[in-house]
C-alpha cells in the first residue's frame, strides 16, 4: 500500500471522529493529515509530508482560534435563551411585597418572581431576564 493512503485513512478517522464529538479542532486535524497525504501523493520524503502537515495544522488551529468557533461561549447558563426557554417571555406582575418579590401564575404553576437591581417596583408586564433556581429574574417591560 502506498504511504498516501496511511495519510488518507487517519485523515478519514480524525474526519470521523469529528462527527461524533462536534470540534472543529478535530476537522483542522483531518485536513492536515489530508495534506500530508497530497504531500506523499506527489512524491515528497516522509519529513516533507510531516512538515507539510504540521504546518497546515498549525496556521489551521491559528485561523480556528480567531474565528468565533474557537473561543468559549461566556454566557452564563441562567441567562442564556438557548438553554432556558423561559428567557425573553413576558409575564404581568400586580403587585410588589418589600422585599422586590412577587407570586405569579406562569405556565400552569405558581414562581417566585424578583425584580433585577436597579428595576423601578412598578405592576404590570415585565420580561423574563433569568432563572434563578425556582425563582425568575425580571426585568420592566419597554
Amino acid at each position: 500500500m502506498e504511504e498516501h493512503w496511511f495519510w488518507y485513512i487517519g485523515a478519514l478517522a480524525m474526519l470521523i471522529a469529528e462527527l461524533f464529538t462536534g470540534t472543529f479542532y478535530m476537522l483542522v486535524i483531518a485536513v492536515a493529515l489530508a495534506a500530508g497525504g497530497t504531500a506523499a501523493l506527489f512524491g515528497g520524503s516522509f519529513a516533507l509530508h510531516l512538515v507539510v502537515a504540521a504546518a497546515v495544522g498549525f496556521v489551521g488551529v491559528l485561523i480556528l482560534r480567531r474565528s468565533r468557533f474557537g473561543k468559549p461561549q461566556a454566557n452564563a447558563p441562567e441567562t442564556d435563551a438557548n438553554v432556558n426557554i423561559d428567557i425573553g417571555n413576558q409575564i404581568v406582575v400586580d403587585g410588589w411585597d418589600a422585599l422586590r418579590q412577587a407570586r405569579v401564575m406562569y405556565r400552569g404553576a405558581m414562581w417566585t418572581v424578583q425584580l433585577q437591581p436597579g428595576e423601578p417596583v412598578a405592576p404590570g408586564a415585565h420580561v423574563i431576564a433569568a432563572v434563578r433556581g425556582n425563582t425568575l429574574m425580571v426585568t420592566a417591560a419597554r
